[in-house]
């Protein structure tokens, strides 16, 4: 059998332990494709006010990438104390020694350099906290973003995740994604010259693709230097512009069959190297509107393991 590096295995076998990463999703944050520098109304399958009115009659108060005011600092980092310290709790019942803290939702590098540096160091100063994953796009990150990381690289375990969801731009303009390929290519390859680690985010099932393009965004994100890869389906959840899509017969969601053939096809050119951050992922309550088979994880991965371990594969 052919061992997946997960991301628990690169963990146990660099740092010996159980080492879980721990989701933060902090106030403030929004994308550059949101708040209308690059693009209004966020990508197709992200939930915005432009399609659910309960989101739009909330005000809410956005970072500023430009401006160093942070009226939202302390909410911020009661929201890491909080987030960070009640999940590791839950973990270290069940073996885990230390931890990674994920910033996750939204753009996590999109706001003021000093903004940034209070909540990673924070971050970072948590009991048992090793690192940091940090969920991104890339066209919003600098040359100054990546050398303080590399600066926290040389004391902490550092992760840059970028979305890249696919490499045809035809497909990133059709889910409004506010940039095209070649920047993603762009600034995972400076993440890379400048030693920093990288996760690449690929979704299969996206509008007008086939299992060929799917490959072929892999591909690209091999040949680019990723050291990690996510791979998710897309599943169209209510009150966003993919709901539309879908609700009017302009989207057929992947099915889970297509999904776990095309996932093998994709192992088979991935390097043993690269550590296999995800290989599904879904939503288990009633925003969900299709694929129904992405209701529940457990299900998603006893299938895939099973279709994994038939061509060889431990994962």
């Amino acid at each position: 059998m052919k061992e997946i590096l997960t991301f628990g295995r690169y963990c146990k076998k660099k740092f010996k332990i159980k080492v879980k990463k721990i989701p933060l999703g902090l106030s403030g944050f929004t994308c550059p494709n949101i708040d209308g520098r690059v693009a209004k109304g966020g990508c197709t399958f992200c939930e915005n006010e432009s399609f659910a009115p309960n989101l739009a009659r909330t005000k809410k108060f956005y970072l500023n990438p430009t401006s160093n005011e942070n009226p939202l600092l302390n909410r911020q980092l009661k929201e890491i104390d909080f987030q960070y310290n009640a999940t590791a709790n839950y973990y270290r019942q069940k073996g885990y020694k230390k931890f990674l803290a994920y910033f996750q939702a939204f753009t996590n590098t999109y706001a003021p350099l000093d903004t940034l540096q209070r909540l990673y160091e924070y971050a970072l100063a948590q009991k048992d906290c090793l690192g940091l994953s940090i969920g991104t796009r890339s066209d919003s990150v600098t040359e100054e973003i990546l050398d303080y990381l590399v600066e926290l690289s040389k004391r902490y375990e550092i992760w840059i995740e970028y979305g890249i969801q696919s490499v045809f731009d035809e497909t990133l303009e059709r889910i409004n994604r506010g940039h095209d390929s070649k920047n993603v290519e762009e600034w995972i390859k400076r993440s890379k010259d400048k030693g920093l680690l990288v996760c690449g985010h690929v979704i299969f099932g996206l509008p007008g693709e086939n299992r060929s393009m799917m490959l072929e965004t892999v591909a690209k994100a091999i040949e680019w230097g990723i050291d990690a890869i996510k791979i998710h389906p897309l599943y169209v959840v209510k009150n966003t512009a993919l709901a539309v899509e879908y609700q009017k017969g302009r989207f057929r969601p992947i099915s889970q069959e297509e999904y776990i053939a095309t996932l093998i096809e994709a192992f088979e050119i991935l390097p043993s190297t690269i550590v296999v951050q995800r290989v599904t992922a879904g939503i288990g309550d009633s925003t969900l509107l299709a694929p129904k088979w992405c209701a529940n994880k457990n299900s998603q991965l006893q299938a895939i393991r099973k279709a994994l371990a038939a061509k060889g594969y431990c994962y």
